[in-house]
């Protein structure tokens, strides 16, 4: 067991309502969302400033405590979880949720770290505008969170991962130096860009307090279709088809395989199929207007119908209204429930160049099931940027479900991700390494790469006191 450590200097920083040490209290923040990592912390700090987060870095640093930053604690891979040996304090950027400024003429909003993704969307919709990127845990999901893992969602398409939406950052360094980076400059050429290197890091690199976002205009008129297909190659087809259409406004379009559509129709209440005619296939498409008096519902419909034409469609149906819209998109959005509802599997969160996504997508599908029998294997992603989320189904016979997953995860993690490497492809597109992939992309990285990571961490963390564990390859592993 590590040492007892001395909160009285992080109790002088904030006071005792800012250090949480009752157990009840802390427990749910030690297991990641999926509940596959556990880990112990002493306590959890929580600060309201920019400068107490600089305060408490400087202490630790001193003591060489390691802290593990936390939003809404939604990684998919384990990358918010303190380590099993309790050496770590949790930093909580929850309380840090203020919004400092939003302007509807610059398209800017600086808000903080802790700021909730769903508060993000209304402050934007209150000035006129919005922020393009959304994701099923946005009612959970901070601002902090989505920087530190370059966060994705189904808007990336049209607008970018939230690399390409951070404007400016401001962030406190493992020595509790600020960094001050938030004015949002279009020109800026003194060296490297911290601000680039920060996005993505996963809080090895230092704590996000807060971030200059991009805003986008409010949707003038928008429609959304769901478009039964045979192949995801048709869907592949339909994609380029709408984009030599209909151009830019293309926002969403999703892949879905109808076994996964049959998974939430069967386990989710209240959920019907868009259209009459199944088949192997579907498209989730949402074409978002500039101007008020656009009629996307039209445009839409005479694209699609041209592109029936060419006989490579099966059926499809327009949103009529909001609410049907939404009920649309609640079948993507709850795929991932319904999976956990029809028993174990291994999810994998990759991507591929996008004119390969559909050769991959069924490729992959078939090896797996060929090399593990018994089990069963889809996928579902975004089409447009090339992210597919290929889940591996146990066995139906299995009757110890996490046992299945921890007898056979290292298995088929590398079967798969070797199969993402030979395709060109990354084995993380959007939830990032976090501690689930960490020995994966160690061995499947190449030397030039691994230097580079570690070389970064070792010269802004040199205690590495930042978020241990996560992200940088050991180097047993690589």
């Amino acid at each position: 067991m590590p040492d007892i450590i001395d909160l009285t200097p992080f109790r002088t920083v904030l006071e005792s309502r800012g250090v949480i040490t009752d157990r009840e209290t802390i427990a749910p923040w030690l297991t990641d969302w999926r509940g596959r990592y556990h880990g112990e912390a002493q306590a959890i700090l929580e600060p309201r400033t920019t400068a107490q987060v600089a305060a408490i870095v400087s202490i630790a640093a001193q003591l060489g405590v390691p802290l593990v930053p936390q939003g809404g604690n939604t990684s998919m891979v384990g990358g918010a979880t303190p380590p099993e040996d309790g050496s770590a304090l949790i930093l909580s950027l929850r309380r840090m949720d203020q919004i400092r400024s939003i302007s509807a003429q610059d398209n800017l909003v600086t808000c903080e770290a802790g700021l909730i993704l769903t508060n993000l969307h209304h402050a934007a919709t209150a000035v006129g505008r919005r922020f393009p990127l959304s994701l099923g845990a946005k009612g959970s999901a901070t601002v902090g969170g989505l920087i530190s893992t370059n966060a994705g969602g189904t808007q990336v398409l049209r607008h970018g991962t939230m690399r390409a939406l951070v404007a400016g950052i401001e962030a406190v360094l493992p020595d509790g130096s600020i960094y001050d980076g938030l004015a949002p400059l279009k020109k800026d050429n003194r060296g490297y860009d911290i601000k680039q290197l920060l996005i993505g890091a996963e809080g090895t690199l230092g704590i996000i307090t807060a971030a200059t976002l991009r805003l986008a205009p409010a949707v003038g008129d928008s429609a959304v279709a769901w478009v039964s297909l045979g192949s995801p190659h048709d869907a592949l087809a339909l994609l380029r088809f709408l984009e030599g259409q209909l151009g830019s406004c293309v926002e969403g379009f999703e892949l879905i395989a109808d076994d996964a559509l049959g998974h939430v129709l069967a386990h989710i209440p209240k959920t019907r199929s868009p259209v009459e005619t199944r088949a192997p296939w579907h498209a989730l498409v949402e074409i978002d207007m500039d101007a008020p008096d656009d009629d996307a519902a039209a445009q839409l419909e005479a694209a699609l119908a041209s592109f029936f034409e060419t006989g490579r469609g099966v059926d499809a149906a327009i949103a009529q209204n909001k609410a049907q819209a939404e009920a649309f998109w609640r079948l993507r959005e709850s795929l991932s429930e319904a999976e956990r509802a029809i028993g174990p599997a291994l999810q994998f969160d990759v991507s591929v160049p996008v004119q390969d996504m559909p050769d991959f997508i069924l490729n992959a599908a078939k090896a797996s099931e060929a090399r593990f029998p018994g089990t069963t294997a889809s996928a579902y992603g975004h089409l447009g940027d090339g992210n597919v989320h290929f889940h591996i189904r146990a066995p139906k016979n299995t009757v110890d479900g996490p046992g299945w997953v921890v007898e056979n995860s290292k298995i088929i993690s590398a079967f798969v991700h070797d199969a993402v490497v030979a395709a060109r492809g990354s084995i993380s597109a959007e939830h990032g390494i976090g501690q689930m992939k960490r020995a994966e992309l160690g061995r499947l990285s190449s030397p030039a790469q691994l230097t580079s990571l570690r070389a970064i961490k070792r010269a802004f963390d040199p205690s590495g006191i930042m978020n241990p564990g996560k992200l940088i390859p050991l180097a047993s592993e690589g």
